[in-house]
């Protein structure tokens, strides 16, 4: 992996865009240039046959006209002199490492003229060289609000350099006909290597509702449409709950379905919790997903909303029907069959919610898990939605309708394409575990904490 970079600062001016290096490499702000794009704004043509984009911009920040695997066409960066330009290589964790191998480092700020408006941006980083966690965090700023504390990529991205991370924040509103966005260092410098525009997305018309539990009655869960788990701590991923079918850690209320962790010893376990799913009552190939929840709070909480194969021994090589395959360590069924996480969030990073997809070719063991994030607000006091748009060519995943993060087929096997084959959903709150306690140890203040979902609804349409 190789790291290069200049020492110059200087400003960008294109058309409608423009860039400012606030600093350089080494600080320096005494040399400034000028250069025009070809081309400043589009009306964005590219949409999947599930959304719809309107508005839509994006920039290779410190590289070239690219077109990515999506068809999203990035416009490039060019300057007369590489001020704080800069490159990297072997970038892991994305359909598109080319984004991430050129970037800019230093204090900048954007100015993008656009209509009025309601806009989500997403910001493409990746840690390009061995810097350690905490040594580059800086905030990102839109419309002079704060929209992303704190950052630190690397840190975001597990610990692990050269990985891409794309980070998305909703409901930018541009009243003045200027979108401006700043990045200011905390400590060491902010890089950024790409950044995308786009109005709220908005579902086509085609969708017809095929499945739901809107929980409009009181008990347990409806026994059509839903199995519990009854699992002993430590069963998966290290986690320290015990899962149990008892009403007092999963019902509904007539309004919502709670699933409750509780802080009590109960069958060799010291928390217990809920974890229920539709496998045999609810398998769905494609479709769109929507799931209201409002999220638990609190250090050691690990909520998940999310969709595993209902034949999980689809491309098992391991193992065959019968074996045990959760938690197991010689069972390849997962991740070879695929899993899809629509929501997950760990109280450690209480804003910060996550999309991903596990399979054989791109999983965190060799660097090339394949997720995005986006900055919520309030999700542990407020209901969102969130959503899955499943295709055979496309996933894509939503929280209120903003689009975070895209997971597209290559046609190159099982190994990256697993997701042909039926799903289930899953609803559970973890305590602990090798995520919910990478941030530290349980807060046991915080019990009792729950996950309220309001309804789950499932779509097709035509052609799926």
């Amino acid at each position: 992996m190789r790291f290069k970079k200049s020492s110059l600062a200087s400003l960008i001016t294109v058309s409608s865009l423009a860039l400012t290096a606030l600093t350089g490499c080494n600080g320096s702000d005494d040399s400034q240039s000028k250069v025009t794009l070809d081309k400043a704004v589009t009306e964005n043509a590219v949409t999947e046959s599930a959304v719809t984009d309107n508005y839509f911009l994006a920039i290779n920040v410190g590289g070239e006209r690219y077109t990515a695997s999506d068809g999203s066409q990035y416009f490039s960066d060019t300057f007369t002199i590489a001020n704080n330009k800069a490159t990297t290589n072997g970038i892991k964790g994305s359909q598109d490492p080319t984004l991430y191998e050129t970037f800019r480092q230093g204090e900048m700020a954007l100015s993008q003229q656009i209509p009025n408006g309601t806009y989500d941006v997403i910001f493409k980083f990746a840690e390009p060289s061995n810097t350690p966690v905490g040594e580059r965090i800086f905030n990102v700023y839109a419309e002079q609000q704060l929209v992303i504390p704190d950052l630190d990529v690397r840190g975001a991205r597990d610990g692990k350099d050269v990985s891409a991370l794309d980070r998305a924040v909703s409901d930018i509103e541009v009243n003045d006909g200027i979108l401006d966005i700043r990045l200011e260092s905390i400590k060491g410098e902010p890089i950024l290597s790409a950044i995308v525009i786009q109005q709220k997305t908005k579902y086509d018309d085609n969708w017809q509702l095929v499945w739901k539990d809107e929980f409009n009655y009181e008990g347990a869960p409806d026994p059509t449409k839903w199995t519990h788990d009854i699992w002993p701590a430590k069963t998966v991923n290290s986690e320290d709950q015990v899962y149990t079918d008892r009403l007092k850690n999963v019902s509904v209320n007539g309004e919502h379905l709670i699933i409750k962790a509780f802080k009590e010893d109960y069958d060799n376990g010291h928390y217990t919790s809920g974890r229920i799913h539709s496998e045999g009552k609810g398998d769905f190939l494609y479709g769109r997903f929507d799931i209201r929840a409002k999220l638990p709070a609190g250090q050691g909480t690990w909520p998940a909303i999310w969709m595993l194969p209902s034949d999980p021994y689809r491309y098992s090589t391991t193992c065959k029907p019968g074996e045990k395959w959760q938690g197991s360590s010689t069972c390849d069924a997962w991740p070879n069959s695929g899993e899809i996480d629509i929501m997950e969030h760990v109280g450690y990073d209480m804003q910060n919610v996550h999309g991903t997809v596990h399979n054989k070719a791109y999983y965190w063991v060799n660097w090339e898990q394949r997720k995005g994030s986006i900055e919520g607000v309030d999700v542990d006091q407020n209901f969102h939605v969130y959503s899955l748009i499943w295709t055979p060519e496309k996933i894509t995943i939503l929280m209120d309708g903003t689009p975070y993060f895209t997971y597209i087929n290559e046609h190159t096997g099982w190994q990256a394409w697993p997701f042909d084959h039926p799903f289930n959903v899953i609803l559970n709150v973890a305590i602990g575990g090798a995520w919910g306690g990478a941030g530290g140890p349980i807060d046991d203040s915080v019990f009792p904490v729950q996950m309220e979902v309001d309804y789950v609804r499932v779509y097709k349409r035509a052609g799926l």
